[in-house]
């Protein structure tokens, strides 16, 4: 019998996870028992994707330089990865500019709404954060985020998920330097990190086998822990201008693939269904980012010199779906204070959500962050900041995990783009979990 598609079953699993969770809001204890007993599995499967991230990053970005005979190459896909990607987010912000500007989702929230939100959320401990976190970012220089990607300590680097592009930048220093002493004396260490590469891929495929259940846990505890679904259906409109939105990415990113890799989109969708899944149970694209890679490299055959720049680089720098959302939450939060926003000021927020974007944390909520710098570059007053980020506060993480899924879609299209455009796009090479298992049994 015909095994299940990987993508069916982590569909299954997110389907029982948002049923089941349904079912324990509505008995006694049953938020506490999914939160004491289903959540930690969620949590594990998680942490480790994020265990696996920065070993794979490392093992992959410098097999894939230490494999170039010509180092210009390098430069060439560094070049257009960089390109494409901020086309795609002016595109992105574009799309959002336009969908708030016509459906005006902010004019038809009341004023009681309005209070009600505030009430909830405006002096949320995390809220404050957000706008912490955003005065810190802003106060730096602006070349703080090149001073920022280059690391004075490589095991600290190494050591946290948050400084991945200072890992991206130690592995690519690392991988030049290797082919720069010669291929004899390279040799033993880039045996290392073939040999590495290939150890973490597998992990990947063993971790994948708990995806399903995983899940499950995830989006159950999604919904036992979602706010007053009253103040949901008021923002209603908003979220779905914000996820039409998103829809219209997906759209241009299957055009993209069809257009210049003459692939067809609906089996593009297919074999990076298990990724977005993934993306959209975390809301991490760099928690997701190890099952991002295998999918483009196994599964759609994107050789291992692209992917092992381009998916790092993306999932650091390219968050098309959150600069998106970003330009649809800045203009909805003006419309619903009943402030004026003018074509300069839009202008302001394309530029601003392009460079916030670079070098945002790939994690939850990194988004809001982001956010917070659009809304004081177009001058929404200090003391209107909390109200602004309540007003979205409470549909942010369902569209967080809307927003990652297009994220992590551009990236896997951008690499196939680059892929096409440097003759790296092959044919798919599966490896299943268990290939070698008969000789180890």
């Amino acid at each position: 019998m015909k095994k299940l598609a990987l993508h069916w079953k982590i569909l299954i699993g997110m389907l029982l996870g948002l049923i089941f969770g349904f079912f324990m809001t509505q008995i006694d204890g049953g938020k506490a028992f999914v939160s004491d007993w289903i959540k930690p599995l969620g949590s594990i499967f998680v942490k480790l994707l994020k265990l696996i991230a920065i070993p794979l990053i490392l093992a992959s970005l410098i097999k894939g330089i230490s494999d170039l005979k010509d180092i210009s190459k390098f430069k060439n896909i560094g070049l257009r990865t960089i390109g494409i990607y901020i086309i795609t987010t002016i595109i992105a912000i574009s799309i959002g500019l336009a969908l708030v500007n016509v459906f005006q989702p902010g004019d038809g929230v009341s004023q009681e709404t309005i209070t009600k939100l505030t009430e909830t959320y405006s002096e949320n401990s995390s809220v404050k954060a957000k706008i912490a976190e955003a005065s810190k970012q802003m106060s730096s220089g602006p070349l703080q985020f090149l001073e920022d990607m280059v690391p004075d300590n490589a095991f600290s680097a190494l050591s946290n998920n948050k400084l991945m592009l200072q890992v991206i930048f130690f592995a690519i220093f690392l991988g030049i330097s290797l082919l720069l002493i010669g291929e004899k004396k390279a040799e033993p260490l880039k045996n290392v990190f073939d040999s590495l590469n290939d150890v973490v891929l597998k992990m990947v495929d063993l971790i994948m086998l708990s995806a399903p259940y995983a899940v499950f846990a995830l989006l159950a505890n999604v919904v036992v822990s979602s706010d007053d679904p009253d103040i949901l259906y008021a923002l209603l409109k908003y979220a779905g201008v914000v996820v039409f939105g998103l829809v219209l990415m997906i759209v241009f990113y299957t055009f993209l693939v069809a257009t210049f890799t003459k692939k067809n989109p609906l089996w593009f969708l297919k074999e990076i269904s298990p990724a977005q899944l993934l993306a959209f149970s975390t809301s991490s694209s760099a928690a997701t980012l190890p099952v991002t890679m295998e999918r483009v490299e196994e599964h759609i055959g994107v050789d291992k010199e692209v992917s092992s720049f381009v998916l790092p680089v993306g999932a650091t720098i390219n968050m098309d779906g959150t600069s998106l959302y970003q330009a649809v939450a800045a203009v909805f939060i003006f419309q619903a204070l009943g402030l004026d926003l003018t074509f300069a000021d839009q202008i302001t927020i394309v530029l601003t959500a392009l460079l916030a974007s670079i070098g945002s944390a790939a994690v939850p909520g990194a988004g809001m962050v982001m956010l917070v710098i659009v809304l004081e570059s177009v001058g929404l007053p200090p003391e209107l900041l909390p109200i602004g980020l309540a007003l979205i506060f409470a549909v942010d993480r369902p569209l967080d995990m809307c927003r990652t899924v297009v994220n992590v879609t551009g990236d896997a299209t951008v690499s196939m783009v680059v892929a096409k455009s440097v003759g790296k796009l092959g044919e798919p090479k599966i490896k299943n979990w268990d290939d070698n298992y008969e000789a180890v049994k």
